[in-house]
């Protein structure tokens, strides 16, 4: 039987997955975007893993709402990506750092 530390776990490899693809990754805003949800899916993956073992809705309501923002967060940030894209012609974070030209 899994226990709540084996469900954490999992969850706080999931968030340093999404930690260190942050870190080592600084040219790609795809990429950031995916790991961005990475700490997201981690996140509600705990709040799962509490509410479970707890015994409480409580973790699981709140898990939908963070799916929302989340998903509103993907929308809003694709559609600023392609809007980058069309005026800069490139996704490279460093050559995107100046909002002026």
């Amino acid at each position: 039987m899994l226990t709540l530390q084996s469900y954490l776990t999992l969850g706080a490899i999931i968030f340093s997955i999404g930690v260190i693809g942050i870190v080592i990754n600084r040219k790609n805003i795809i990429i950031i975007m995916m790991c961005i949800e990475l700490l997201l899916i981690a996140v509600n993956f705990n709040f799962i893993a509490f509410s479970y073992f707890n015994q409480d809705l409580a973790g699981q309501i709140f898990v939908f709402f963070i799916l929302t923002v989340a998903a509103a967060e993907a929308a809003i940030g694709l559609a600023i990506l392609v809007a980058l894209y069309r005026n800069k012609k490139t996704i490279d974070v460093q050559e995107l750092n100046s909002l002026r030209n």
